[in-house]
């Protein structure tokens, strides 16, 4: 008895259409992530990468929930794209971007409500309280973010 194992015949392009969309998402990702980054580090007193570089520990917890916001945006963004890869990296794009803008508004919006010293904060060397306020913001309006783009 002899069993063949057959490959359907679209098997190989498939296959390549799904690498390339991998990598292609991959690339859409990293950049909405960086323009995330530097939405956050424009809008946000102080260089936020020298901050987190000296090690101040309230700089690294904002900035790292601040990551965390943009990749839960940036993650709906794609998983919500379009079924076709050209729409589908194009709508990523276009919420991812909208994600971004809206995040990074509502965050600074929340923090000027409650008054908060962000740049003292920020610059502190020893870790202050209200930068957890700051990080569960971010992390609260970038799940906020992310829901509203499904």
């Amino acid at each position: 008895m002899t069993h063949t194992l057959a490959l359907a015949e679209t098997f190989g392009s498939d296959l390549v259409r799904g690498i390339g969309a991998i990598l292609l998402y991959g690339v859409i990702g990293l950049l909405l992530m960086l323009v995330g980054f530097y939405a956050i580090d424009w809008t946000t007193p102080g260089k936020l990468s020298d901050l987190v570089r000296r090690g101040l520990p309230n700089a690294v917890i904002v900035t790292a929930s601040g990551m965390l916001s943009m990749a839960f945006i940036v993650v709906v963004a794609i998983f919500n794209s379009a079924s076709d890869l050209t729409e589908g990296l194009i709508t990523s794009l276009v919420y991812g971007l909208l994600g971004i803008i809206v995040q990074v508004l509502a965050v600074r919006l929340l923090e000027w409500s409650t008054r908060i010293d962000v740049k003292g904060t920020m610059q502190s060397e020893v870790f202050a309280p209200a930068s957890i306020v700051v990080a569960a913001a971010h992390l609260a309006l970038g799940l906020v973010v992310a829901v509203s783009i499904s």
